[in-house]
Parts: structure tokens; sequence; C-alpha cells
């Protein structure tokens, strides 16, 4: 019904910079949020930032400062563009979409690790 794919995770040493994409296809009429989810090992899932269909825009403070997120609405797409990167980033990375009615979507997950 609704596919997600996400790419742009990497290796990268602390200090770099990435950018996540998620590309949303299928049904996808109404959305009211995209954004990103993270979850290290050993660790509980993490929300690290939202994109309302408003363009409202909310962050962890873990990453206030160093992560932005947009979105392309003609590609129906949305960005994590992470900066600064510091190893306690390191996780996989989860894209997601909630519709105003009938459900949420995840991606697959993309690996970011931030390592010397």
């Amino acid at each position: 019904q609704v596919r997600l794919v996400e790419s742009g995770g990497g290796l990268v040493q602390p200090g770099g910079s990435l950018r996540l994409s998620c590309a949303a296809s299928g049904n996808i009429f109404s959305i009211a949020v995209m954004g990103w989810y993270r979850q290290a090992p050993g660790k509980q899932r993490e929300l690290v930032a939202t994109l309302s269909s408003g363009g409202t825009t909310n962050y962890a403070d873990s990453v206030k400062g160093r992560f932005t997120i947009s979105g392309d609405n003609a590609k129906k797409t949305v960005y994590l563009q992470m900066n600064s990167l510091k190893p306690e980033d390191t996780a996989v990375y989860f894209c997601y979409l909630v519709k105003v009615v009938g459900g949420t979507y995840w991606g697959q997950g993309t690996q970011v690790t931030v390592s010397t």
C-alpha cells in the first residue's frame, strides 16, 4: 500500500556529515507526518525528527542544532541532514510515515556508523 525506501547511510568519522533520504510511493494520499526514528545497539528506539504536512518540525534534544529534517512535496521524499556527527549517533535509522487516517508505515532502515 505504502512503500518507503531509505538511502544515504554509511560509515563516517566523528564531525562528519551524512544526508539520509526516504522516498514514499504507493497510496500516499493525505500524509500527516513523516520522520525518522533510530535504534542503537542495546538501546530503545528513539524518535529523532518529525516533519508534519504543515511544515512543523520537531527534534530530539540530542540532535537539535545538528540535524535538519526537510521534505520535497513533489517527490514525496523526506531528508535528514546530519552534521557534526558523534559516535552516539550510531544506529539504524528508520523512516516512517503516518497517514491522516489509515496507518503508519516504516522503511527498512539504513545503518549509520560514526567511528574512527
